[in-house]
């Protein structure tokens, strides 16, 4: 019996990927073989002649079919990157995307003066997912207190164990509210990344999106802006004298956003764009 070879798998996930279309598959590859064997990037270098044993070997050709199939390269892994943070993911939870990230770097300098000012800075995070706003805001500021909501029992168990990771569940707690229902008391800084997409528009979503990531994370309702009143109609009585509001937002809705927050009384402290040069947050404050 055959014994498959380190640099032999690497070769097959390679041109697996590649028949199938996706994009960088040789990247792909070795970070599919990477993680899925438990080896480092030297050693799929420099250990190729190494033998890998039947099982793992099965495990791993069938990661490389998933991803052939469609399915995201961190949903098979189970968990991705997010400023720095290692989170998991779940199929109740948004897999976090890069351009979030400009969010986070943008409410860092306006949070920490908060905390400097204060000595401490409570954050909400309405429709946590995963937690990743909340624990990057957390990783970043050592003073800073927590809460995630989200309607999901499993998002706020991901996002429980997600904060356990990484050394953050003594300033974490968590609530099951449907955005502003089972919240009491005021926050320094409130963020959220809301459902924003249009209802019409959600079956035209690509398939690993659609397929992958849960349904009621991406439907903002029928202009795509049911969240954003929820939440511009509840910020006022939960937001300290001189807190911040945080939320990501579709390419096209910075307009409509900004009106409906400024009809609760809000003003526009920023515009932020993400990677690509879209429309991506906004930051407001009374």
């Amino acid at each position: 019996m055959s014994v498959d070879r380190l640099d032999a798998l690497l070769v097959e996930a390679r041109l697996a990927l590649s028949q199938a279309g996706i994009d960088e598959p040789a990247s792909e590859a070795r970070r599919l073989v990477g993680e899925c064997l438990g080896l480092s990037p030297v050693t799929l270098v420099t250990q190729g002649t190494t033998p890998v044993d039947a099982e793992a070997a099965a495990r791993l050709r069938m990661a490389i079919a998933r991803r052939a199939g469609g399915m995201p390269l961190h949903r098979i892994l189970g968990r991705r990157e997010f400023y720095g943070l290692s989170l998991s993911l779940s199929p109740e939870t948004l897999e976090p995307r890069p351009d979030t990230e400009v969010l986070v770097d943008h409410l860092l300098p306006r949070a920490r003066a908060i905390a400097q000012r204060r000595g401490t800075c409570r954050v909400i995070d309405l429709g946590t997912g995963t937690g990743a706003i909340l624990l990057a805001l957390l990783s970043e500021i050592p003073e800073a207190q927590g809460l995630a909501t989200d309607i999901s029992d499993e998002a706020l168990a991901t996002a429980t164990h997600n904060a356990q990771a990484n050394g953050l569940e003594g300033r974490f707690e968590t609530v099951k509210s449907d955005w502003w229902e089972k919240i009491s008391g005021q926050y320094d800084v409130i963020v959220s990344n809301p459902p924003y997409i249009v209802s019409s528009v959600m079956e035209r979503l690509e398939r690993n999106v659609l397929d992958y990531d849960p349904w009621r994370a991406l439907d903002g309702g029928p202009d795509g802006l049911d969240a954003y009143r929820k939440l511009a109609e509840g910020a006022d009585a939960h937001l300290k004298d001189e807190g911040i509001v945080g939320v990501e937002i579709g390419y096209d809705q910075k307009i409509a956003v900004i009106e409906l927050f400024c009809a609760q009384g809000f003003q526009v402290l920023e515009a932020v764009s993400d990677l690509g040069g879209r429309d991506r947050a906004l930051i407001f404050a009374r």
